[in-house]
């Protein structure tokens, strides 16, 4: 079945709500990343994310494979780094903003399955995006350092590569007639992002920061730790992947250009992260290159009505 290639109203107003909770979750992730270890809070996030809900719901109909390289790439992977970043390395502004260089691995993963050659407009955009990340890479100190751009950057790679799993997984079900659960495909995929992230924790971070974190914490503990698997997991990442199987990548992804927005402006807002001018023209800089990677449309593609 063809995809239609426009977002319905709904559909647009949820992908907006999905981006505006992926925002404002980086300042969650940090207030409770002040209690926690960065791992250990990553696999309590996936357990709650995992229970009670996988009693009610059925396995999807795809394979363990897919589950297992999902989960993976989603926890110990993109949270999992991502988390470690966050813990002193980056900014949640910035991190919000590095996080959305997924679009072009994700883009460049795509190609690679399909065989597509990049287009004159992807290098554009990419050049753009990787001056800005040079501007940030100029102004490397105490609180934007090299260690947290490139455990940022891995954990953007592991996003794009559980978008293009969820994108075949999809496909693959759709083949046999039964449409892909999201709810389902995300509870059940956290079974593989809970071991990695408590085994990574319980090496990197030892039983006495473990101990320490979870004694020590106050009761808002639970609030950020609900947030983060029920509205950000739960809620944003099947939505996003309900929205993936509908429409085509390109028509999806374009939404997520405003993550950095609603993260930026939270961390300023509630974190007090000061925007200096180097920060906004990186800002600029990074979402002008997203932007034409994912809203040019060379006219032949207009004329023809085909997806880029």
């Amino acid at each position: 079945m063809t995809q239609p290639s426009q977002l319905s109203p709904r559909d647009m107003a949820l992908g907006l709500l999905v981006v505006f909770v992926w925002g404002t979750n980086f300042v969650v992730v940090s207030w409770g990343l002040g209690m926690l270890p960065p791992l250990l809070m990553a696999g309590i996030r996936f357990s709650l994310t995992l229970f009670p809900a996988i009693l009610f719901l059925k396995k999807p109909d795809i394979s363990w494979g897919s589950l297992a390289l999902y989960g993976a790439c989603v926890g110990t992977g993109q949270f999992g780094l991502l988390y470690i970043a966050m813990d002193g390395y980056i900014t949640p502004g910035v991190a919000s903003l590095v996080m959305q260089l997924q679009v072009f691995f994700t883009i460049a993963l795509a190609a690679r399955r399909t065989g597509e050659k990049p287009k004159p407009h992807h290098l554009v955009g990419l050049v753009l995006a990787l001056v800005g990340i040079g501007v940030i890479l100029r102004h490397t100190g105490h609180d934007i350092t090299l260690t947290g751009l490139a455990l940022t950057l891995g954990g953007a790679l592991c996003w794009a590569i559980s978008n293009q799993t969820t994108r075949e997984a999809a496909r693959a079900a759709a083949a046999r007639g039964t449409p892909l659960n999201p709810v389902a495909f995300v509870v059940w995929a956290s079974l593989f992002a809970m071991p990695g992230l408590f085994a990574a924790s319980a090496l990197l971070e030892g039983p006495t920061r473990i101990v320490a974190g979870v004694t020590g914490s106050a009761w808002i503990i639970w609030p950020t730790l609900i947030w983060q698997s029920a509205a950000n997991t739960l809620f944003g990442y099947t939505m996003w992947a309900w929205l993936l199987t509908r429409y085509p990548a390109g028509t999806v992804a374009p939404m997520s250009l405003l993550v950095p927005v609603f993260g930026i402006g939270a961390s300023a807002l509630f974190l007090h992260e000061p925007l200096p001018l180097w920060k906004i023209s990186a800002c600029l800089l990074i979402m002008a290159g997203l932007a034409v990677n994912l809203l040019w449309r060379p006219r032949k593609d207009v004329l023809s009505g085909e997806p880029d």
